[in-house]
């Protein structure tokens, strides 16, 4: 669908009166993500201080040990209010330090301060101290309210312990531990989406319906928002009607997350439907619902597109921001127009925005896919001169681009100095480098830097073993590589079709075609279906050895699985049908799987 056809909802959204309302993950206090382990990150010279917010720190500290030490004692909330503002700051080791000094020169404690304790640990991700520090407290009398409880199930969603989270909420419900609030039921949902359990929580809100707590917009949305996520639009558009019947109205929250789901699948007429349903309620797009536009059709390669609404939002006084201009400088990577992206990251300066590391990350991986890897180092260089700080998807992709040319030294360079910076490498990281052994023919430092990356946490994937299985059949080593197939269920990992299509492609060039054809018996029993490469392979395969008779049942069976004969795969079977005697049989066969010109 054309702009053209979305551009009178989308004008009509944004004239439309806004809708007041609240984010998906609103909190009851403020719930911060920053993992804190005083020793590596608080007083390491590595660590980066927000010099802005020093003075406020300082100051709090300053005021907190002039009350601890006056006589009398000023009331607890006056305590607990420097705490709080320190762990506004995301200071939590120096509100838990503060704590202790509060213990040993016996200043008051309350239930307040209990919470504020338990926040900073969850938010450290040591939610088993904070059920400590809980213990404490309620061995001394102090009783635990739904502020305390939301904190620790929100500190073990943070810290991936799902079942336990779960658990604990059950019996909040089943012993009436607390009476369960709008923000402890959106913190569980929120917390199974996020950890990959939609479906959960959309069991949950489903049975939350028929209890006296009534889910609210925030739980809605953010399961509708989980739903689009993992692919399952239309169960989010079931969900959105659902809540409407139940008399809650969804907001541009709700409506982006949809928008955002239909766009990832092109389905444009229904992206039009809800945007004009966003008129109808008065609903105002946001600067984020035109984000998801503009990023989606320079996705799917319409620049021209997203540039209007880039106009439309320009006529309705919406401001752009760094994410508009990035999705739209992606746009032109994707189509290899650099000049077009730079030009559009140049402009940001004179509308007084700053690129982001995002902007840099976007440019530098557009010039890598060009081949232009000089131009990627140069703004790959040019990052810290800005005040900002490469990442771990920076640093991969220059790496990548580097040994994409051939450029292993440097990139092996460019990967230590990422170490020395303590940017950790991710599995990605991983996968380049193993690439690039396997390129050079280098398996056993291959081999060996996979047993590095293992020992700093990095698990390999199915990715990860499909590179050494490739690596090892073209360095003549097929044994090694079905060994290592062998191998894999051990490892828990399952075979894919890219797996499966190295080996049996190995075998057929080795002149092994029995026993592709048995690997690929042994394929389809494990339940990987072979697919249209896998196919193409083992018929080249049989080809090869002039065994056309044994190539007609794979024809047919491509062709009742609706795949076509690839380039290679149809040129040998034009090739055979010119230089041989009439077969009738193939002809048909080849009628069928041969792409017409």
């Amino acid at each position: 669908m054309r702009i053209s056809a979305l551009a009178p909802p989308i004008r009509r959204a944004i004239s439309a009166k806004c809708s007041t309302y609240y984010g998906i993950f609103a909190d009851p206090f403020s719930f911060f993500s920053l993992n804190f382990h005083s020793k590596d990150r608080l007083f390491s010279p590595n660590f980066k201080r927000d010099l802005s917010c020093e003075s406020e720190v300082d100051e709090a500290i300053f005021l907190f040990r002039k009350m601890v030490r006056m006589r009398p004692q000023p009331p607890i909330f006056e305590f607990t209010k420097q705490l709080q503002v320190i762990v506004n700051l995301k200071r939590y080791s120096i509100a838990l330090k503060l704590f202790d000094e509060m213990r040993e020169l016996g200043a008051p404690v309350n239930e307040y301060t209990m919470n504020i304790l338990i926040n900073c640990c969850c938010n450290s991700k040591r939610v088993g101290v904070g059920f400590a520090v809980f213990g404490i407290f309620f061995k001394h009398g102090y009783e635990a309210d739904v502020v305390t409880f939301t904190t620790l199930l929100k500190g073990l969603f943070l810290d991936g312990k799902v079942a336990e989270a779960e658990k604990l909420f059950k019996q909040l419900l089943t012993l009436r531990l607390c009476e369960p609030d709008d923000f402890t039921i959106v913190t569980v949902i929120n917390g199974l989406c996020k950890n990959g359990h939609v479906l959960a929580a959309h069991d949950l809100l489903c049975l939350l319906e028929k209890t006296i707590y009534k889910p609210n917009v925030m739980a809605y949305s953010a399961v509708i928002n989980g739903l689009c996520k993992t692919g399952m639009v239309d169960n989010a558009l079931e969900l959105k009607c659902r809540m409407i019947d139940k008399g809650v109205s969804p907001t541009v929250v709700t409506y982006s997350s949809m928008i955002q789901g239909l766009c990832n699948f092109g389905r444009w007429k229904e992206v039009k439907d809800l945007l004009n349903e966003m008129v109808n309620q008065k609903i105002c797009l946001t600067v984020v619902t035109f984000n998801i536009l503009v990023d989606s059709f320079c996705k799917e390669g319409n620049v021209k597109e997203a540039r209007e609404v880039l106009e439309i939002m320009k006529q309705q006084n919406i401001s752009p921001n760094i994410v508009t201009y990035t999705a739209l400088m992606d746009g032109y990577c994707l189509q290899g127009k650099m000049d077009k992206a730079e030009e559009v990251f140049d402009s940001m300066a004179s509308k007084g925005i700053k690129p982001s590391i995002m902007s840099y990350g976007t440019l530098i991986n557009g010039y890598c896919k060009k081949g232009k890897v000089d131009e990627a180092w140069r703004l790959f260089l040019e990052v810290s001169s800005k005040g900002l700080e490469h990442t771990t998807v920076t640093y991969n992709t220059m790496i990548h681009g580097l040994l994409s040319e051939g450029r292993f030294a440097d990139g092996w360079k460019l990967f230590n100095d990422m170490e020395a910076r303590q940017v950790h490498p991710n599995l990605y990281t991983c996968n380049i480098l193993l690439e690039g052994l396997c390129k050079t023919h280098e398996i056993a430092e291959a081999f060996s830097f996979l047993r590095v990356m293992e020992d700093k946490g990095v698990s390999p994937n199915i990715i990860t073993y499909g590179i050494l299985i490739n690596g090892l059949c073209k360095d003549g080593k097929l044994e090694d590589a079905k060994n290592l197939l062998n191998e894999l269920p051990s490892k828990g990992l399952k075979p894919d079709n890219h797996i499966y299509a190295i080996i049996i492609g190995s075998l057929c060039e080795e002149g092994f075609v029995d026993e592709a054809k048995d690997l690929l018996i042994k394929m389809e029993r494990s339940g990987c279906a072979p697919d249209s490469v896998t196919y193409n392979i083992i018929i080249q395969g049989l080809l090869k050895k002039k065994e056309f008779d044994k190539a007609i049942p794979y024809l047919e069976e491509m062709y009742k699985k609706g795949f076509l004969a690839d380039t290679s795969t149809s040129s040998m079977l034009i090739n055979h049908l010119q230089g041989s005697k009439k077969n009738d049989v193939l002809l048909e066969m080849m009628k069928k799987v041969v792409p017409k010109m």
